[in-house]
């Protein structure tokens, strides 16, 4: 089964209310990191830009305004289509950018389908996460000891 969902797409990157720019971009889901969703945006350069926000953000944003701070996604129209609007905002510099809601929601569908809502923490292996973190290791031994029994080093002049 195929743990990673990804989509090619053309976003358009809005200079003013008259221009936009086509930038290359690719949505990235990963069952192993299942909160989250990761864009990256190809500008012609040796660098990507790259962006990861929770996929619930972007669920949301296909239905109505959300997010606050770095990340905001709203739905909308341009020129008769329907388009999701992400407004990226980083020490770098601030980002709005439009997507075709119908190619972001046909995306999202598939993730939803790989891991759906509500089940992700099953995907973490948090429980044997913990576990291995927590598993004693040689050195613990001297930490279990009791500091005031009677073998302990120092106790027999009392």
């Amino acid at each position: 089964m195929n743990t990673v969902v990804e989509r090619e797409l053309e976003l358009r990157l809005v200079l003013s209310p008259e221009r936009s720019i086509a930038v290359p971009a690719r949505l990235v889901y990963a069952a192993a990191d299942p909160f989250a969703v990761g864009v990256t945006f190809h500008l012609g350069s040796q660098n990507p830009v790259h962006w990861t926000f929770a996929r619930e953000l972007l669920v949301e944003g296909v239905f109505r305004p959300c997010g606050h701070g770095d990340v905001r996604i709203w739905p909308s129209k341009v020129d008769g289509r329907n388009v999701l609007l992400m407004a990226l905002s980083s020490p770098d510099g601030d980002a709005l950018l439009q997507a075709p809601k119908v190619a972001v929601s046909a995306w999202l569908d598939r993730t939803l389908a790989l891991v759906p809502p509500g089940t992700e923490h099953e995907r973490l292996e948090m429980d044997a996460g913990l576990a291995r973190l927590l598993e004693p290791a040689p050195a613990d031994d001297l930490w279990r000891a009791d500091p005031w029994s009677e073998e302990a080093p120092g106790a027999e002049g009392e």
